[in-house]
């Protein structure tokens, strides 16, 4: 929105500054940090009065969470989504396409978790929307997203899945691209929501996977850096970075208050909303194989949840103390905290090794 006073730059040199991506990005980023400062507070106390049980607990989760986390309000992914929304209406060229598709995959996401975690709340059981409901209407946002993104991709991107590194190996699939990316998205939507385990695990690594994605985006909409980092040139890409910028400052917002012990969970409304993100950026800037190495916590917190029920119907066994991953570490002794940091820093690396695949000449 601010954007639109360049049109008085002529009048107010100062304006100027509102053409400038990075400016904006800055601004984005204070605005949604603020926002979460100033707002955190009274959105828990309003949680906790609606909430009088908090979220419910699993009664088959590790035994420790139903002495220390029994009566925490959920639903703190508003706030994250309240900052992020706001500040990138703010500070985002409305005129982006890509940014409206984003955008509405994250909003669109939040609104299916808003509806789960309400139902459990209410039934005051884990429980929540029937998961075929869940995965219908995520896929639904899903395949309109890849559509659009196929609409307004460059002609000579459209369908096409890029490959790290090697700018000249493409993919053409056509319009089956569609269901890949649709795919990627409702992917990492559920994966982000697997992980969301214990406190501050699963929003540090979203803000690192996020941030990772958004210089990627910055870096793809610049023919001039395309060139020089040898990626596709993706025009307009580059507006992303104000609603990363955005995500990260409501992020941060956020881990003040879930930091451990938390005082509110984001609950399905904020990590399908942000693993909708992760998904839908990966999307429009083609690069949803890097998507992979960055989001790769959640990668492996997927699989361990796919192997333990393949592996436990058909041997009776569990390879995994319990899934997802994190819990098998806490069944192993390991701390809360610790499980966390560590988990920060594998997704830190991760995030140098899918900058690594900016191949400079």
């Amino acid at each position: 929105m601010f954007f639109w006073l360049t049109e008085f730059t002529d009048t107010v040199s100062g304006f100027n500054l509102f053409r400038y991506i990075t400016f904006r990005a800055g601004a984005a980023f204070l605005t949604a940090l603020v926002f979460g400062f100033i707002f955190g507070k009274p959105l828990i106390n309003m949680l906790r009065r609606r909430q009088s049980n908090g979220q419910p607990i699993r009664e088959d989760g590790p035994e420790s969470h139903l002495l220390t986390k029994t009566g925490t309000p959920t639903m703190g992914g508003l706030l994250i989504l309240s900052a992020l929304t706001l500040s990138t209406l703010l500070w985002a060229r409305l005129d982006n396409g890509y940014v409206w598709i984003v955008l509405l995959v994250t909003v669109g996401f939040g609104l299916i978790g808003f509806a789960d975690d309400l139902a459990k709340v209410s039934k005051g059981n884990v429980k929540g929307v029937p998961a075929r409901v869940r995965l219908l209407m995520g896929a639904i946002i899903g395949i309109a997203a890849a559509v659009a993104a196929m609409y307004l991709h460059p002609t000579d991107l459209k369908g096409q899945l890029a490959v790290p590194v090697f700018k000249e190996v493409l993919f053409n699939l056509g319009w089956f691209f569609v269901p890949l990316a649709a795919f990627v998205i409702l992917g990492a939507a559920n994966a982000v929501n697997l992980t969301d385990g214990l406190d501050g695990l699963a929003i540090m690594p979203v803000m690192i996977a996020a941030s990772t994605l958004g210089i990627i985006a910055y870096a793809v909409g610049r023919v001039d850096f395309t060139s020089y980092l040898d990626v596709h040139y993706v025009p307009g890409a580059g507006e992303l970075l104000i609603f990363v910028a955005a995500l990260c400052g409501g992020g941060l917002g956020f881990l003040w208050y879930n930091a451990p012990p938390a005082a509110v969970f984001m609950g399905d409304t904020g990590s399908l909303a942000l693993g909708g993100a992760l998904g839908a950026m990966a999307v429009v800037i083609k690069h949803e194989i890097v998507l992979g190495i960055v989001g790769g916590i959640f990668v492996v917190e997927t699989l361990s949840v796919i192997i333990q029920v393949l592996y436990f119907k058909r041997t009776g066994k569990r390879v995994f103390l319990m899934a997802p991953i994190h819990h098998h570490f806490e069944k192993k002794g390991w701390a809360e905290p610790q499980i966390v940091i560590r988990f920060w820093i594998i997704a830190l690396v991760l995030a140098l090794i899918g900058l690594a695949t900016l191949k400079i000449r």
